[in-house]
């Protein structure tokens, strides 16, 4: 995936994790990944669907992210921009 590809991805998914899940729960993905990770949250049936999917879509983000940040590293920023034309 190129940088634009991915930088749209991950806006999508970052509104799925808003919208259904931080919303809904009122905490951060990025908390609820490491108490979840921390087996913090044995109290709640961690098989449950919401947890799942919570759990998998912020797994994809993270890939994403880290792919977006590689390329970063090994290109140019300036090189990397989309140029839109004005309007």
């Amino acid at each position: 995936m190129n940088v634009y590809e991915l930088v749209l991805e991950m806006k999508l998914l970052e509104r799925r994790l808003t919208l259904y899940y931080e919303e809904k729960y009122g905490v951060l993905s990025e908390d609820f990944y490491a108490a979840l990770i921390a087996g913090e949250l044995e109290e709640y049936d961690e098989t449950r669907t919401d947890f799942s999917r919570w759990k998998g879509i912020y797994e994809v983000w993270l890939r994403r992210k880290q792919a977006y940040n590689q390329q970063l590293e090994e290109r140019d920023l300036a090189r990397m921009m989309r140029h839109q034309p004005a309007y």
